[in-house]
């Protein structure tokens, strides 16, 4: 198979580009600029703007023609000023220029790397799944970076889902673990817990996935997956008390054991008493009363 692919120089895009060129596929990267993530690879890249203009499409279907997928998995979280126009431009122009170039250049499948911010969600006894309902405002709020990444990706999911041109299809991972993880994004808690003791933990927990799976996951979505379905990507459920203290016998560490206090939001919590940052959208959402801390 020919894929064209954005997000290449991201830590899932990283993998899912190993993965594809070990199964013998042609892989054409849209990236802004090269990194240490695809130094090396034996890749088509290609610096072009996901610009939902004529011309912009114009461009990006030259790009794309030939290919039998297009895999847009780049995104973006900002909390910074002007976060959520940035995020907008990514997640919801990005696709619908895609989306456009894949239609103008006769690409028949096209799948959107979503996030699981936009599924809802359950306790361990009854967890959510790709239908379940999610009232943003009362999860997200209104006017936070949050809200604006869980709204730019639920706009870019229903302009895949409304394509008409070719089957589209939409993956929403969930807290993914593994290599390539450059920045590091999901990673910065294990390299936190690596160089000092976290004796907090926040309560609640996530779904957990090693980066492989989640890989497959986006392949088996694209080759099989069904024209507007959504499919959720994850391992495990676990509380994040259980997955720190895997994470310190690792590290050899002591485990944590203080939960952050009731009072205060745990991601605030987390960040002033482990003094480090976290990838905020990852940790999004899921609180007491989503998991109960073990």
């Amino acid at each position: 198979m020919r894929i064209t692919l954005t997000g290449a120089t991201g830590f899932l895009g990283a993998n899912l580009v190993r993965r594809l060129l070990a199964r013998g596929d042609e892989v054409c990267c849209i990236i802004r600029k090269p990194n240490l993530a695809i130094e090396g690879l034996d890749l088509e890249t290609h610096s072009v703007a996901l610009d939902p203009t004529a011309s912009g499409v114009a461009d990006l279907a030259r790009v794309v023609e030939g290919s039998d997928a297009v895999m847009h998995v780049a995104g973006l979280y900002d909390p910074g000023p002007e976060g959520a126009d940035r995020m907008h431009a990514v997640h919801v122009d990005g696709t619908r220029a895609l989306l456009a170039a894949a239609s103008a250049a006769g690409v028949p499948r096209f799948l959107l790397c979503s996030s699981s911010i936009t599924v809802g969600f359950g306790p361990l006894d009854a967890p959510g799944d790709e239908d379940s309902p999610l009232d943003p405002a009362e999860v997200y709020g209104a006017g936070t970076a949050l809200r604006a990444y869980h709204d730019t990706k639920l706009e870019a999911e229903q302009l895949t889902a409304a394509w008409t041109g070719g089957t589209g299809v939409i993956v929403n991972p969930d807290f993914i673990l593994g290599p390539w993880d450059v920045k590091p994004t999901s990673g910065q808690l294990i390299v936190t817990m690596a160089k000092r003791p976290v004796p907090v933990f926040p309560r609640g927990g996530k779904c957990f996935q090693h980066v492989a799976d989640c890989v497959e996951g986006h392949i088996l979505a694209v080759e099989r997956g069904e024209h507007g379905r959504r499919y959720l990507l994850g391992n495990e459920n676990l509380s994040y008390r259980d997955f720190m203290t895997l994470v310190a016998e690792v590290v050899g560490r002591a485990p944590p054991r203080i939960p952050v206090p009731r009072g205060a939001t745990w991601a605030a919590g987390l960040v002033g008493a482990v003094g480090s940052r976290f990838d905020a959208h990852r940790f999004a959402g899921l609180d007491a009363r989503v998991l109960s801390a073990m």
